[in-house]
């Protein structure tokens, strides 16, 4: 499993350096344009994500209210919150800026697939995954650009909170409501093609990274970036990282989770989505010359995430064996 993660983690850096060394592909205009391709994608993406989404899974896992709401406010509060106590210690337009990509991270929700796969590994609870997993990609369509606003808004003129929430609504949540009623007709050809749809939507970010990198290379935004402030970067998200997940394993067990749901809790509160992170810059970040860089707090915790919690979820299989 670890391979193939680590394949599409090698495209995510061939992307990067394409961007560096052939920035203009991503300049094409016409219908076959990669802005046109990655604006197809993005609304593909979520209908397919929509397709997926059982409404039976989604009603067994109502009733275990104590797992939503610890995961949904780990996702949407404690990692806002912890980027937020950094906010006072930023200093410079730069750190400014880089604060603003983690914070962006912070926003972002749960990832889906490698959520509930870890949880099936580790012998969690499966039913719970797929609640969390699911629900805190469709709260994140409302939640991340509503976080993001406070600070957007009021530091960048061309921000609009309005076009940016229509162009939510119509690029994510139809395609989605559309995936949903259209379950029943073809949510079993989903979930058999369920491996061909992942490649497709890695395909879609992949593109989408090379357009924002390449953006920002041509606008000269990482010339003003030290290695210093990337290394810093680096460490902020290996630091969040490590206290979300060991807030999230304290709060379990003073709850008195039981083993599944204190898997589930752990791997579903832990991880933010790479997939929401590429589509929602592309529209909260829409003619920013930096977008690119809002990327790299995500790309980072992508990787970390994907090689911790798949060493953790095989530690606890062989535990439970």
């Amino acid at each position: 499993m670890l391979k193939r993660l680590d394949g599409f983690i090698i495209g995510l850096l061939l992307m990067i350096v394409l961007a560096w060394f052939i920035p203009e592909l991503a300049n094409g205009g016409g219908f076959l344009s990669l802005e046109v391709i990655a604006d197809i994608g993005i609304s593909l993406i979520f209908f397919f994500y929509g397709l997926k989404l059982s409404p039976r899974q989604m009603k067994e896992g109502l009733s275990n209210y104590r797992l939503h709401i610890l995961v949904q406010c780990t996702t949407f509060l404690l990692f806002p919150v912890l980027v937020l106590l950094a906010y006072p210690f930023i200093k410079g337009e730069d750190g400014q800026l880089l604060w603003l990509a983690m914070f962006f991270l912070a926003a972002l929700p749960s990832t889906v697939s490698s959520s509930v796969v870890m949880v099936v590994l580790a012998k969690g609870n499966v039913a719970g995954a797929i609640f969390n997993a699911s629900i805190s990609g469709l709260i994140g369509i409302v939640v991340t650009p509503l976080w993001m606003g406070l600070f957007l808004a009021g530091g960048d003129a061309s921000f609009d909170f309005t076009g940016v929430m229509l162009s939510l609504i119509l690029k994510i949540l139809l395609p989605v409501v559309f995936g949903l009623f259209f379950h029943r007709y073809w949510g079993i050809w989903a979930k058999q093609h369920s491996k061909k749809l992942a490649l497709f939507d890695k395909a879609i970010i992949l593109i989408i990274v090379y357009k924002s990198f390449a953006h920002s290379f041509e606008a000269g935004i990482f010339q003003s970036v030290s290695i210093g402030e990337l290394s810093v970067l680096f460490i902020a998200v290996v630091v969040l990282f490590i206290l979300i997940y060991f807030i999230v394993l304290l709060l379990a067990t003073r709850f008195n989770f039981n083993q599944a749901d204190k898997i589930t809790a752990l791997f579903c509160g832990s991880k933010k989505s790479l997939v929401h992170g590429s589509v929602m810059s592309k529209v909260l970040f829409e003619g920013m010359a930096g977008q690119g860089l809002f990327l790299l707090p995500i790309m980072l915790y992508h990787a970390l995430q994907l090689i911790v919690i798949s060493f953790i979820a095989q530690k606890m299989a062989k535990r439970n064996e």
